[in-house]
């Protein structure tokens, strides 16, 4: 197993509906002399990625219902028009307690409030959606990159989430492009020459997990670079190969 490194990208700019996203990267990190080089993994914060695709919404516009009103008093001390923002990002409600919101997502995120998120928003009276689709954004971002830098990298989308049974926020993975998510050791051997039967390890999570270390919300680092880690390619189904499906889900 060789060492890999992971490189903070400054220089990005707030970012606003409309803008290309892959363009402005792509200079901050020649700016930043950070290449890229093939087989970097570039990878993002989903804020502004939502951002450029216009996944910004005015509570100005937004009328909360009954049902919003009636959450809103239940379960949390939000703004009604953000519960109704939350309740159209969800498919269900998995779990309301103690202030807190669990919902399942479209994509079949499951986390708190939708992913809908009131930080580093454009102005006080508007919040941000998680991408319609990480996969697609992240595929999109490949390409651009490929069309700046003619350099072949992979990207991971990312967003921060709790966990279940531990205290703490890490950054998860979202959206994939470029790289196989999941790193399959069934059928290796461990050092006893056992064969492992179970071992899928959520590399893409693991990556987010350490780029977000860098990526700080209050220094204006929304994206990293991570060098010299060792992955298969891949353009398969991307991060949605890392949600556990239902029927597998013994908590849901």
């Amino acid at each position: 197993m060789n060492p890999f490194s992971v490189h903070p990208v400054p220089g990005v700019p707030m970012i606003r509906p409309g803008d290309d996203l892959g363009s402005i990267l792509a200079d901050a990190i020649a700016k930043a002399q950070l290449g890229p080089l093939d087989g970097d993994i570039l990878v993002v914060c989903q804020k502004i990625v939502s951002k450029a695709e216009g996944r910004v919404v005015d509570l100005k516009t937004v009328t909360a219902s009954p049902f919003a009103k009636q959450l809103a008093a239940m379960t949390t001390d939000k703004d009604p028009r953000v519960i109704e923002v939350i309740l159209g990002e969800t498919n269900r409600i998995v779990k309301m307690d103690r202030g807190h919101l669990i919902v399942e997502t479209g994509p079949g995120y499951v986390c708190a409030n939708a992913g809908v998120d009131e930080s580093n928003s454009l102005d006080d009276d508007t919040v941000i959606l998680l991408p319609r689709d990480a996969d697609a954004s992240a595929r999109g971002l490949v390409d651009a990159m490929r069309a700046r830098t003619q350099r072949e990298v992979a990207v991971i989308v990312t967003d921060t989430f709790g966990r279940p049974w531990r205290d703490g926020l890490v950054d998860f993975a979202l959206g994939v492009a470029g790289m196989e998510p999941l790193l399959d050791l069934r059928g290796e051997r461990d050092l006893t020459g056992r064969e492992l039967h179970h071992t899928v390890n959520a590399q893409a999570d693991a990556l987010a997990a350490a780029a977000g270390l860098v990526m700080r919300k209050g220094e204006g680092i929304p994206a990293a670079i991570v060098r010299g880690y060792a992955y298969q390619r891949g353009d398969g189904a991307g991060g949605a190969k890392l949600i556990r499906p239902r029927e597998f889900d013994m908590f849901r």
